[in-house]
């Protein structure tokens, strides 16, 4: 009798409360499987103190059930953050093994191009070259280097314009500035 209960309360609660829940778990994870996921592991830790819950529509359980899926979620990004630091940032070039001559030809191409270009970010100064690698190599957005470098993101695109600009002018239109000012 006290199982059926129980299993009605769990039943209740899951039907007044999973999408609130969903939502809560989905704004602090921004990924839908997770947030599911973070729902599941609420309902088994909610399901652990089930006794402990009186009316299923009442304030205290309102709150007692947003605090369990808002820690439940926070613990899955903080899970999330951790996992993300233990893989290392790998160069492809450091997996490839040429085996051909052509490979290596490519290889040595690859290597030139990236000597050229590094010459040519030579003159301009430190954030200068950071803000035009982070949007040419890395297509991040002027909102997004402006969070890296601590600037304006006005500030970041301004710089991005005239660091072009003095390059073109120095080096003029040559086939690797394509490249690198394709963004």
């Amino acid at each position: 009798m006290a199982a059926n209960k129980d299993q009605e309360k769990l039943d209740q609660l899951y039907a007044l409360y999973e999408q609130p829940m969903y939502r809560i778990a989905y704004a602090i994870l921004h990924h839908t499987e997770q947030a599911e996921d973070a729902v599941s592991d609420a309902f088994l830790r909610i399901m652990k103190n089930l006794k402990k819950i009186g009316n299923v529509q009442s304030e205290k359980t309102k709150h007692y059930i947003i605090c369990i899926i808002r820690s439940t979620a926070i613990n899955q990004y903080r899970q999330n953050q951790r996992d993300s630091e233990r893989y290392t940032v790998w160069d492809d070039r450091i997996l490839q093994v040429p085996s051909q001559k052509d490979d290596m030809e490519q290889l040595l191409a690859n290597i030139t191009e990236e000597e050229t270009i590094a010459e040519l970010l030579e003159p301009l100064n430190e954030t200068d070259r950071q803000i035009i690698l982070m949007r040419c190599e890395e297509e991040l957005s002027f909102r997004e280097i402006a969070e890296r470098l601590s600037i304006q993101e006005a500030a970041a695109r301004k710089r991005f314009e005239r660091a072009k600009k003095a390059l073109q002018k120095k080096k003029g239109d040559i086939c690797y500035e394509t490249r690198l000012f394709s963004v």
